[in-house]
């Protein structure tokens, strides 16, 4: 193969790549805005509620839930199947979820083209396979993951039952972590 051909199918894939992101994300914000509170400190962002389709796997059924929870304080982990950060961050995820309890909705989603790019039964086999053990949702749109995705995968999210993203980063963190920034979503409920 000739060096201009591979430059060229390089070329592309960026060009894929970066059009895909832009599908997701949007276009880049250069304000200095995290998405979680305006530049003068106010209000945190909110966003209307969105129904996500539910799994049957182990801690999950199959069904719908509402995202965020008008109840509860709402954690949100966007994983990929596909992604050894987010196999990295299963652990620290579990450990949240057993300390929290019912206190606050706690699911992660994968956008993933179930069918297509991964089948469910694919997708429920890696999540026992990593411990998985709470609810996991599906978002097929990728909707609800442009609506709150704050970075690369893994990503996590913390919303009060207002609506109101209190907190979000990506990369894997640890539980206490995970706890400080889902704490700031359940302080806003008091």
């Amino acid at each position: 193969m000739r060096r201009r051909d591979v430059l060229t199918g390089v070329g592309s894939l960026g060009i894929v790549g970066g059009a895909g992101v832009l599908a997701v994300r949007g276009l880049p914000s250069f304000d200095g805005i995290d998405g979680s509170e305006d530049s003068d400190g106010g209000e945190a962002t909110t966003a209307d509620p969105m129904t996500i389709e539910t799994v049957d796997a182990p801690g999950s059924q199959a069904g719908e839930v509402r995202v965020p929870a008008t109840d509860r304080a709402t954690f949100i982990d966007f994983f990929g199947t596909w992604c050894p950060p987010c196999i990295e961050q299963m652990p620290a995820l579990a450990a949240v979820n057993e300390r929290l309890g019912d206190d606050v909705l706690f699911i992660s989603v994968t956008n993933e083209a179930i069918g297509s790019s991964v089948t469910e039964e694919e997708l429920v086999d890696w999540w026992t396979k990593h411990d998985g053990n709470w609810l996991l949702g599906l978002d097929p749109t990728a909707e609800l993951t442009a609506q709150y995705l704050s970075g690369g995968y893994p990503s996590a999210v913390a919303i009060d039952s207002s609506g109101r993203v209190q907190w979000s980063d990506a990369g894997v963190k640890t539980a206490d972590e995970l706890v400080a920034g889902i704490e700031l979503a359940l302080e806003a409920e008091r």
